[in-house]
């Protein structure tokens, strides 16, 4: 795989798990809680933020039929151009934010949903570029982000194998230097039964690249789990209070939840980062001693011929394993020895 590099920060499972904060529209139309969020989600502990740059012009149509109106989900009854001309991150806003999240030592980079936002990210810098799981199958829009030769970043729900591999092969052949496919169930919020976290091992596995997840489920378990199976990366909406309302605020973390979310990911993450290891680990090597091994059990002279009644099987380990309990009945000893003594090659005639 590819070394996966954003805004200077190394992506792999040998560094600590990319955490995202997703701002979405949790800004409510409001520039100032967009910078809120910002700060928060640095204080929470995310490595970045990502926007989603899109006008309800280029992503959809101003049309009210029954074609742009929801018919499920939390947003049943709008219209799309309703609910993304009130979701959308006025473009003028980008550049502060991107300043802002750099500010405060986050990467910051964002979703675009057509070319012209393509060019418009690649003017401020964007360091990689996410793909929303709904634009997997826009062919001309990754072909449009691929030309950045920037990294990117892509959610693979809905989407099948076939599907998957060639938005991976358009990607890749059209300049994408590296890609990261994140694990993700395209329902606002997504149910445990419906997470398929397994994917994130498969994603890796089927297409040779990173993999992670974009978390949907509440709470941050999802995000535990996924780091157990190899996650490298994980992104999670956050919003200020839920109680604030807005398009995805059901699904959202806030603060001190995201913070959560970080620690408890980077206990996982370090809990499994050894890998398989045999025998005594580091932290192990004072407990050892508390094993049970061989200690002579009466006192005896020289030149005695040891009987079961006169070796012990107990704690502490500085005497022979207790493995060699048969092979020592019958043997001489070369010493006097008081009992309580460790019984070792030492004591053992002609040993």
């Amino acid at each position: 795989m590819n070394e996966f590099v954003c805004d200077g920060r190394t992506i792999g499972p040998e560094y600590p798990v990319f955490c995202i904060a997703e701002l979405s529209g949790n800004h409510n139309g409001d520039k100032d809680r967009a910078i809120s969020l910002i700060k928060e989600a640095a204080k929470a502990g995310a490595h970045a933020v990502k926007l989603q740059t899109y006008t309800a012009d280029t992503i959809t149509m101003d049309v009210d039929n029954e074609y742009f109106r929801i018919k499920e989900g939390p947003w049943k009854g709008r219209r799309l151009y309703d609910l993304y001309e009130e979701a959308h991150t006025p473009w003028e806003w980008h550049a502060d934010l991107f300043q802002c999240a750099r500010d405060h030592g986050l990467a910051c980079f964002s979703s675009p949903f057509d070319p012209s936002a393509v060019d418009f990210l690649d003017s401020l810098d964007c360091s990689c570029y996410k793909v929303a799981s709904f634009e997997v199958v826009d062919i001309p829009l990754l072909r449009a982000i691929a030309k950045t030769g920037k990294p990117v970043i892509m959610s693979t729900g809905m989407a099948n194998r076939e599907e998957i591999q060639l938005a991976v092969d358009t990607l890749q052949e059209g300049g994408c230097p590296s890609l990261c496919l994140l694990a993700c169930v395209s329902a606002y919020p997504a149910e445990a039964k419906d997470l398929k976290l397994q994917n994130i091992p498969w994603l890796a596995e089927t297409f040779g690249c990173f993999s992670g997840l974009s978390d949907h489920s509440a709470g941050h378990t999802a995000a535990v789990a996924a780091t157990a199976l190899g996650a490298v990366m994980i992104e999670k909406h956050m919003t200020l209070r839920r109680a604030d309302g807005g398009p995805d605020s059901a699904f959202s973390l806030e603060p001190e939840e995201f913070a959560a979310l970080v620690k408890e990911v980077s206990v996982v993450h370090t809990a499994m980062s050894q890998g398989v290891v045999e025998g005594i680990g580091a932290s192990e090597s004072t407990s050892v001693v508390f094993r049970k091994s061989l200690f002579f059990a009466n006192d005896l002279q020289a030149g005695s011929v040891l009987s079961e009644a006169d070796i012990k099987v107990c704690r502490p380990g500085y005497g022979l394993p207790s493995s060699l309990l048969p092979e020592l009945i019958g043997r001489q000893i070369c010493a006097d020895v008081a009992r309580g003594t460790p019984l070792t090659a030492d004591y053992l005639l002609g040993a």
